[in-house]
């Protein structure tokens, strides 16, 4: 058969992440653990390796740096990547080579890959990994082509000058290495900077900060954790994961790894490679500690099936009439007097047919009605008395559009979770892409056995199948109800998907 006649093999839809970096030949870093952990990650890795290491599992034995040209050359003019992540380099020349070939891609490129840099400088044992002291020539050329710095306390360290000891000094060098012209910063390992056993991640691009906290790990088999660290931030960079979705991921995924990790040779064995973190115990905690310990009151079922949202209280009446048990009162843009009766009048619908109503945002007009429950956006967190909503006897439902929002919510124990949006949605302005049905099924796996999620944003009656497929426990619905030419039949027909209330 002549192969010009051959159907065209179908294409590799994984985002393609290079990594630069060490070979090591115990299996454990460098190379070898960014192949696993990109691969684990969901995305598909290429090589460019620095140099070819002689070690085990107790040190370096001999390092034989490589012409690391053609090897950008050959990936470039048929493998551009999404994402860059970068590891050992041996010599001067690596660095200046590797910023001038990053400085191209991110001028010619029609979509400038994002790179994420581990400036490895040491081995686990102290060794030095380059033939010289390069530390100067990646401050002034390698760092401002740099997306995401991942240093550990004592790399950092060794790149600024700066004793890490406690939360300000590892404040002072983050803002040190971000004038050293990196757009942003994440210091691992800070456990060193804190008096309790918490590992603190601390990242910043030189406005906003992030901290991650976790129980420290006194763990022997630790070896390759920088690097595994760094190939899943950039897996996740490389597949449209917001910058505080893809530290909490890549975090989880090193916890994971250093709790299944296991020995393999004399020394320290290499962390463990799972696969997608899904467990809520293996996540960071996020937010600097801010958080409600005790539990709102349940919404008595994990399935709330429909749920409406919303923007007068003659829709609720309308709907709470149509066998709808959940439903929402969002208003924009209205006077006082008109949020008071609004919101009045829908919570008196939601008493007379003993469905659950909640109020968007206007958590004190909830309060004066004795509404069912509020539903808050993550900037609506930090405002409202959330203690006052709580002891009231109030449901709370949050807002959230990815892994770190979770968190953020699972911070306060709500009644629900929302997640969006799944599909573009003209209803509001989005702060994250669409999110779709392979991520919401993800974030089932996620949060769903901890709290009811809602799935949210653009689902139509025709979407709707699938999305219920993934098993949210929810959908909430806008446009695809009061917009119907039909609102009572398109109720009857997403219960035929969702179920009825109740069942």
């Amino acid at each position: 058969m002549n192969s010009s006649n051959r159907a065209p093999k179908r294409q590799d839809s994984r985002a393609i992440v290079w990594t630069v970096a060490g070979s090591d030949s115990s299996g454990g870093a460098g190379i070898q653990a960014d192949l696993l952990s990109i691969t684990d990650m969901g995305s598909y890795a290429c090589t460019v390796i620095s140099a070819v290491t002689s070690q085990n599992s107790l040190g370096v034995n001999k390092i034989e740096a490589t012409d690391i040209d053609t090897q950008l050359s050959a990936l470039a003019s048929d493998m551009p990547a999404r994402a860059i992540k970068i590891g050992m380099l041996a010599n001067d020349q690596q660095v200046s080579s590797l910023a001038e070939a990053l400085t191209t891609y991110k001028q010619s490129w029609e979509r400038p890959p994002v790179v994420v840099y581990d400036p490895v400088l040491f081995s686990s044992s102290g060794e030095p990994l380059s033939d010289e002291d390069i530390r100067d020539s990646i401050k002034q050329r390698l760092l401002p082509c740099v997306d995401v710095l991942t240093p550990n306390t004592t790399e950092a360290a060794s790149l600024t000058g700066v004793e890490i000891t406690d939360q300000r000094s590892l404040e002072t060098a983050a803002q040190k290495l971000i004038g050293f012209g990196c757009k942003a910063v994440v210091i691992t390992g800070g456990h060193t900077t804190t008096s309790t056993a918490r590992a603190r991640d601390y990242y910043t691009d030189g406005e906003r900060s992030i901290q991650l906290d976790s129980p420290y790990l006194d763990i022997f088999n630790n070896h390759g954790t920088g690097c595994v660290f760094a190939s899943a931030l950039a897996a996740c960079m490389a597949q449209n994961y917001p910058v505080e979705d893809a530290l909490v991921l890549a975090k989880a995924y090193v916890t994971r790894g250093l709790k299944k990790a296991t020995r393999v040779g004399a020394g320290p064995g290499p962390v463990a490679h799972t696969g997608w973190p899904r467990l809520l115990e293996d996540f960071p905690e996020v937010d600097g500690g801010r958080r409600i310990d005790q539990a709102f009151a349940s919404c008595e079922t994990r399935t709330l099936n429909l749920y409406p949202v919303v923007d007068s209280s003659a829709w609720i009446e309308k709907l709470l009439s149509s066998g709808i048990k959940t439903i929402q009162l969002r208003i924009k843009d209205a006077s006082e007097d008109q949020l008071n009766s609004e919101i009045a009048k829908a919570v008196a619908s939601g008493r007379r047919h003993q469905a659950r109503v909640f109020i968007n945002d206007h958590w004190q007009l909830a309060l004066k009605h004795e509404a069912y429950g509020v539903h808050l956006g993550q900037e609506d967190i930090s405002k409202a008395n959330l203690k006052r909503i709580q002891a009231a006897g109030l449901r709370l439902g949050i807002s959230s559009h990815g892994y770190y929002e979770m968190l953020r919510a699972h911070n306060y124990h709500p009644s629900y979770i929302a997640i969006g949006a799944i599909y573009h949605t003209s209803t509001k302005s989005m702060p994250s892409k669409p999110q779709g049905v392979i991520r919401l099924k993800r974030y089932v796996d996620f949060m769903g056995k901890h709290y009811p999620l809602v799935a949210i944003g653009g689902i139509s009656l025709k979407r709707a199948p699938r999305v219920w497929q993934q098993k949210p426990g929810s959908i909430a619905v806008v446009t695809a109800i009061t917009e119907a030419p039909d609102y009572q039949h398109a109720v009857k027909e997403f219960f035929k998907i969702t179920g009825e209330p109740g069942t």
